[in-house]
């Protein structure tokens, strides 16, 4: 093995970085935990509010290795929220308001007709909705230009009534994607403000759509008001220290007094502990508040200096800066209940409110965090909201070249605005979005016109995006909930056990049916594959990666089918050995001829792992990241640990044995004729198949919720419960429902399409109710819901053809991979052939057993998943097969050999790596089946079935279809050679 020591300094540095990111991890849970012990009450429960302010405090304090809070969370290996509970949602920016806002001038009531149309075609188009309302506006009024819709007098600087349909499309097309863009800027900020620890937020490519994710969240309600309420744009006057001087006064008092209350209490501690403690005069240490903000500052703007009561626990949270407070932001939690406390709000004025600006920032010389607390007036009452704002546009100051704002007012917000600014020459106005302050500009002079420009020391990032801000007035961008997910903190936890469980067991079973198949070379392989793991598990914690349940199932999954690599080195080896080669030539050996079968299988897995991550979402995402990650681990252990185990070996001049007394004739000289019987088995498979299209056609699908639409709501009772009885009160409480049993008998799910078009968030909170009011107490049996989710007819129509679209690419781009690794189209049309047998194979199954068996048959996305996955595994047994045959067909020495007999002789001779890797492969299955959760049981399912149904058909479908296909391409040869032969004939006779 060359340069061996430069592969294992390379492993150890692998191993090092990964075992560093999984402790990180380990770290940053243990301070969660601490949180939960330090916020527990005496009834037992967690206060919220108390483990967020232990949380914030070492936000950004160096926790593990220099590493802060923050950035553990941001590189750590995290639960999705089936593990522990939360919301996810999908929000869609709804574009028809949008190009309504656009034409509100226009008097024409084809607009309206015509965005009603595009809405309608939108649910089941993929082109830009401008497209669409163009075409039906042009439809309906073919003469009549677009610039007479659209032209205003707010855009005259981009549009005229002379401007071209094509460049009003265009403009109309960049405010549509500029409003989703802001609309997600809005929502990332609500969501950062909300305090959860771990949320995710991204934009759906290619459409415009916003997934959110908030771990822990135990309130739906308050996040879809939060996420769906429109953005409130308005500018306040702010409150200058002087003015309120006597309020700070009081204020500053006040802190001093908990100093006081605080040292007290700790100073009886003391007591119980010490002799004797010395008292400590804190008036000392008391500030002016007033006097502090209005007196002199340094060059920081006197942080640090200017606090409060800098050695005490209260007055300390408070600083003063040039004209107003701030706050570390790991003390914002203490400091908001502070300032909401009732005492403290009667100190200052009614109209008075602290808000936050809504970027932090460091100072150098403490190396803290701070956010400045303005106070603004009329919060919520301001004398100019966001509705009188036309234009806004990111500019460059003429005197400086400084980037700024520049902004038009309507003739409401130029008057208001006029006001406005001669009452507050001199002093700041505060502009703020979702009571956040972006930016609080010193007026300089009475402003008239509606025109004006907002400077400041901004970045032009800054600018861009306090200018999109200001437009969200002009625009507020409705957003709509089309998809939700909510899952119960049991259900967490009860998905936790059965993940750990069947993750443990499902390892162990592969761990031992591996030392019994190969002994001691066993040994290594389980070597290799423990190494594997944690590569896996350190890579996703690197990358910042989260677990779910099905990445779990993805995770072991790959563990099992990690075995492949080491099976296809192990029986090269085998074969050497058998040949009678020494022991480390059969070892370099079987490596080298392993090599192509093990990168070609790895390939097309990897083909189904990039389709599942391009389309997928939820689970089935979280199932393809685990096994993205898992072909490159499994791949890099195999071809290099298990190899430097050996070469340790031959190094000490010692051997490996590769059986066991109970193995070693295992599939040996085996000669099974599995082509001459292929149409046996095509009418096998025949009958299979149609069997499963008639059930199709009289039964159908059992379609999940994310392909039809509806809501699904999961309840759990105290005792069982009969379906019949859960669907006749659901219908006496108005709805038409689907019930099902789940996971137990006391468990069912109901899927109901009530109201599913209403995007009103009240409405949730009405069926939530309702769902409530039948599960609480069903003839005397107590119920409760425990998850729920939500899809929208839009996003269920994208869904279908998503996954519609991934199973076509997967089977194109395998047909192309295979091509041209074979140069044949004879093995693609067979490995294309019994892969879509098996999807019908499967898909028939599903319809035929579907309510028969007690589990969830429904075909959903996860079901999609299991198809494309059981696609990748089904081509990577007939790719080793193929490069069997390849191979031989290769040798010289049987080239002259009958087609079926060379099939015939690879298929043989795969059969032990064949049944091996698919034992290990249904272990693992079988015990995720058993214990792996409701949650994911139809889609490990499916994939059970398709491991079998996989083998099968590599091995009696693909295998023989390449026969007929060589045959008829031999005869089709040879036909052209006797048609050559005889015009030559015919030729020479003339």
């Amino acid at each position: 093995m060359r340069n061996r020591g430069g592969i294992l300094t390379l492993v150890a540095i692998f191993l090092a970085v990964s075992v560093y990111y999984l402790v990180r991890t380990y770290k940053a849970n243990s301070i969660r935990n601490d949180a939960e012990v330090a916020a527990m009450t005496a009834d037992g429960n967690v206060d919220r509010q108390v483990k967020q302010r232990y949380l914030d405090s070492l936000w950004k304090q160096p926790v593990f290795l220099g590493t802060t809070l923050e950035d553990l969370t941001k590189q750590e290996l995290g639960l999705g929220l089936d593990l522990q509970g939360g919301m996810h949602v999908i929000l869609e920016v709804s574009p028809n308001d949008i190009v309504k806002s656009l034409a509100s001038g226009s008097r024409d009531p084809r607009v309206a007709q015509a965005i009603e149309s595009a809405s309608e075609k939108a649910i089941t188009s993929s082109d830009h909705f401008v497209d669409l309302f163009v075409s039906d506006f042009k439809a309906l009024a073919p003469n009549v230009p677009l610039a007479r819709v659209f032209s205003t007098a707010s855009n005259r600087g981009e549009l005229g009534l002379n401007s071209t349909d094509s460049e009003v499309t265009n403009y109309v097309k960049d405010e549509v994607d500029g409003a989703f863009d802001r609309a997600f800027n809005i929502i990332q900020t609500r969501v950062d403000k909300f305090g959860v620890a771990n949320a995710n937020l991204q934009r759906l490519s290619g459409t415009n759509r916003i997934q959110v994710e908030l771990p822990g969240i135990d309130n739906p309600q308050r996040v879809r008001k939060l996420l769906s309420g429109a953005a409130k744009l308005e500018f306040c006057e702010v409150y200058e220290p002087q003015e309120i001087g006597t309020s700070l006064e009081a204020f500053s008092a006040y802190l001093s007094q908990l100093d006081l209350e605080e040292q007290t209490k700790n100073l009886e501690k003391l007591a119980t502990s010490a002799p004797a403690v010395s008292s400590t005069d804190t008036s000392s240490s008391a500030g002016d508040l007033a006097s502090q903000l209005t007196g002199s500052s340094d060059s920081t703007g006197g942080l640090g200096a200017d606090s409060l009561l800098s050695n005490n626990a209260f007055s300390s949270l408070f600083i003063g800066g040039q004209g107003g407070l701030m706050v570390r932001t790991k003390d914002s939690s203490k400091v908001n209940e502070i300032l909401h406390r009732p005492a403290v709000r009667q100190l200052f004025p009614a109209n008075l409110s602290f808000v936050y600006d809504v970027k932090a920032f460091m100072n150098e010389t403490t190396n803290e965090e701070l956010v400045s607390l303005y106070m603004v007036k009329d919060l919520g009452h301001a004398p100019l909201e966001g509705d009188v704002i036309s234009n806004a546009r990111q500019d460059y100051d003429p005197t400086t070249g400084q980037p700024d704002v520049s902004m038009q007012m309507n003739a409401t917000g130029s008057r208001k605005w006029r006001d406005l600014t001669a009452a507050n020459v001199g002093q700041r106005v505060a502009i703020l979005l979702d009571n956040y302050v972006y930016s609080a500009p010193n007026v300089n002079q009475e402003i008239t016109g509606g025109n004006s420009s907002i400077s400041g020391n901004f970045t032009l990032e800054e600018a861009s995006d306090l200018a999109n801000v200001l437009k969200a007035g002009k625009l507020p961008a409705p957003t709509h909930i089309i998809e939700e997910a909510i899952v119960g903190a049991s259900v967490g936890e009860s998905a936790v056990r059965a993940g750990v469980i069947s993750s443990l067991v499902g390892l162990l079973a592969v761990l031992i049916f591996v030392l019994v198949y190969y002994n001691k070379a066993g040994w290594i392989a389980n070597l290799a594959l423990i190494v594997n793991l944690i590569l896996l598990l350190g890579v996703m914690a690197s990358f910042g990666a989260t677990l779910t349940l099905p990445g779990i199932a993805g995770m072991v999954l790959s563990v099992g089918m990690a075995v492949d690599a080491n099976v296809l080195i192990y029986e090269r080896i085998k074969e050497e050995l058998d040949e009678g080669k020494p022991f480390a030539t059969a070892v370099r050996n079987g490596f080298k001829f392993a090599m192509p079968s093990i990168i070609d299988s790895n390939v097309t897995t990897l083909i189904t792992g990039i389709i599942l991550f391009i389309f997928g979402t939820g689970l089935v995402l979280g199932f393809a990241t685990t096994l993205l990650i898992g072909i490159f681990t499994s791949l890099f252990c195999a071809i290099f640990i298990s190899r430097l185990v050996f070469e340790h070996y031959i190094k000490k001049g010692k051997t490996v044995t590769f059986f066991t007394a109970w193995t070693e004739k295992m599939f040996k000289d085996t000669d099974i004729d599995f082509v001459n019987k292929r149409r046996v088995f095509y009418m096998i498979s025949g009958a299979i198949i149609i069997a499963g299209a008639v059930s199709i056609g009289i039964r159908g699908f059992g379609l999940g919720v994310d392909f039809k639409g509806g809501r699904t709501y999961v309840a759990k009772f105290e005792n069982s419960v009969k379906t019949e009885d859960v669907r006749q009160a659901m219908e006496n409480a108005g709805f038409t429902a689907e019930v099902k049993t789940f996971g137990g008998f006391d468990q069912v799910k109901i899927t109901t399409a009530y109201e599913i078009d209403n995007t009103d968030p009240n409405v949730e909170l009405q069926i939530q109710d309702q769902i409530n009011g039948v599960v609480t107490s069903l003839n005397g049996n107590h119920g409760e819901v425990v998850s729920s989710s939500k899809v929208g007819p839009t996003i269920a129509n994208d869904t279908i053809w998503n996954s519609l679209k991934a199973i076509l690419y997967s089977l194109i781009l395998t047909f192309i991979y295979i091509y041209v690794r074979f140069r044949s189209v004879a093995f693609s049309f067979g490995a294309v052939v019994a892969v879509f047998h098996d999807v019908l194979v499967i898909l028939g199954i599903f319809s035929i057993f579907n309510g028969i068996l007690p589990f969830s048959l429904d075909v959903d996305q996860a079901f999609v998943g299991a198809v494309l996955t059981l696609m990748g595994y089904s081509m990577n047994d007939t790719v080793v097969v193929f490069d069997r045959v390849r191979e031989y067909l290769n040798d010289k020495s049987k080239a002259k050999e009958d087609i079926v007999k060379v099939i015939n002789n690879a298929l043989n001779s795969t059969l032990s790596r064949t049944a091996v890797t698919g034992i290990a492969t249904l272990l693992v299955l079988l015990i995720l089946l058993i214990f792996g959760g409701e949650t994911i049981r139809g889609f490990i399912f499916a994939m059970f079935l398709g491991v079998i149904v996989g083998t099968y058909s590599s091995l009696y479908i693909a295998a023989p279809i390449v026969v007929d296909a060589m045959q008829r391409q031999l005869l089709k040869e040879k036909d052209a050679g006797l048609k050559a032969a005889e015009v030559a004939v015919a030729g020479a006779k003339k």
